[in-house]
């Protein structure tokens, strides 16, 4: 965990952010919920209800505030005539309304402390890797990769396991980071946590400071779908703040360039957006205002493609890219393997030569060598075909013919047949 304090503040004054930020989200959230509690504001806001309770203190003094009721400590609030003004004032300039932002300060002195390479041998790659059949060359490749310094560059072939080999590198790390719910920077805010990216641990620890989230180190994934948009800071006009890029989002984590080459930008100008970061550990990012201000980048970036790496990028870039692995086809042993696997779990029975028979077809009707993705289509074919016909779940020869022809690509003509001349 962090160097820093991450105890719970119980004075506004604690919190690092300017003590007007914290009253005019307590505003905005008051204005929101109408009827409100010291509680639920507590709760929206990420603050302990002590310091709560000093902030719904102060508002009431200043007018803006009305205490409709009591149970217990917790006070039934609405907002005053003059409070409702005041937030309407407020949202004007921003609606955002949610948790307490921290200080970009705190966020990069945590992001600092959390930042520490694994302790990893041979037999922590294999627990990672525990799900996928992977040799033995292949994890001691990647298992080093993971210990350097900067980015790795999988590639190879088509459906070869890439992005199921690039999904489970995380899972090396075997602790938790805290990852903050939204950064404050020259009075706007800035979300970071997002539960889509991010799997809190459960349960939080006690006394921590609700303003951040202790998560699974985070794993984020971009295809083809990877906008340059989405490295830089996303405004909202309408809403008044901002939403983290995804390096920020993934820091002390990894970030995955899937399908790498594939992007709407180019090669050339995905690469160069990482050359400082990949370089220097930093990245800078920019506000509205025109105020630029540094942060760390302090993430695994995995680039994976199945593109020739000389056609994605000159030597001068993968010099920067100290580990690079090529994902080859599998050899038969391990495509046998996978495939009793999966037909177990799929409740498909292996007759006897068709393992055999489904390589050779593999071999001649796809792309010449064996690929790790198969056995899941074709066990999933079988079982779409045999519930169809009311019938048991085998692969035997007869069934693996009957299954190419559905899934591989032939060749055919569409023209129409010559007419015929007579004699």
């Amino acid at each position: 965990m962090a160097t820093i304090d991450l105890q719970a503040p119980r004075h506004i004054s604690d919190l690092g952010v300017p003590e007007s930020m914290t009253l005019d989200i307590v505003l905005r959230r008051a204005l929101l919920e109408g009827h409100t509690s010291t509680m639920q504001l507590a709760t929206a806001l990420a603050v302990t209800p002590y310091l709560m309770e000093s902030a719904v203190e102060h508002l009431r003094r200043q007018g803006m505030l009305e205490v409709t009721g009591l149970e217990g400590r917790n006070h039934k609030l609405m907002l005053s005539e003059t409070g409702r003004t005041t937030a309407a004032d407020r949202m004007r300039l921003s609606r955002y309304a949610g948790p307490v932002p921290v200080s970009l300060g705190d966020y990069m002195q945590a992001v600092r402390g959390q930042h520490r390479q694994p302790k990893i041998h041979h037999d922590t790659i294999r627990r990672a890797f525990t799900d996928l059949v992977i040799g033995d060359r292949l994890l001691d490749e990647l298992g080093p990769a993971i210990l350097a310094k900067g980015a790795i560059f999988l590639y190879g072939p088509p459906g070869t396991g890439k992005s199921s080999i690039a999904e489970r590198l995380i899972r090396v790390h075997e602790d938790a980071v805290v990852v903050p719910r939204a950064v404050e920077v020259d009075g706007q805010v800035i979300t970071v946590f997002d539960p889509v990216l991010h799997r809190p641990v459960e349960p939080q620890p006690k006394g921590l400071d609700p303003r951040w989230v202790l998560c699974a180190r985070p794993s984020v994934i971009v295809g083809g779908e990877l906008r340059a948009s989405q490295l830089d800071l996303s405004y909202d006009a309408n809403a008044g703040f901002y939403a983290a890029p995804l390096q920020m989002q993934a820091n002390n984590g990894i970030l995955v360039i899937d399908d790498f080459g594939r992007q709407s930008m180019t090669p050339d100008e995905l690469l160069n957006r990482w050359i400082v970061p990949l370089d220097r550990g930093v990245d800078y990012l920019t506000l509205e205002s025109g105020l630029k201000f540094e942060l760390p980048c302090l993430t695994k970036i995995v680039f994976s493609t199945n593109m020739e790496p000389s056609h994605l990028a000159d030597e001068a870039f993968f010099r920067r890219i100290r580990s690079k692995v090529l994902i080859p086809a599998i050899e038969d042993q391990e495509f046998d393997q996978i495939l009793l696997a999966v037909a177990a779990s799929s409740g498909v029975t292996v007759a006897p030569g068709a393992a055999e028979h489904l390589r050779e077809v593999s071999r001649e009707q796809g792309d010449g060598d064996l690929r790790p993705y198969l056995p899941a289509v074709v066990c999933e074919l079988v079982s779409s075909i045999s519930d169809y016909e009311d019938m048991d779940r085998i692969l035997d020869v007869a069934m693996v013919d009957r299954v190419a022809g559905i899934f591989f690509t032939h060749a055919t003509s569409m023209r129409e047949p010559a007419a015929q001349t007579a004699d």
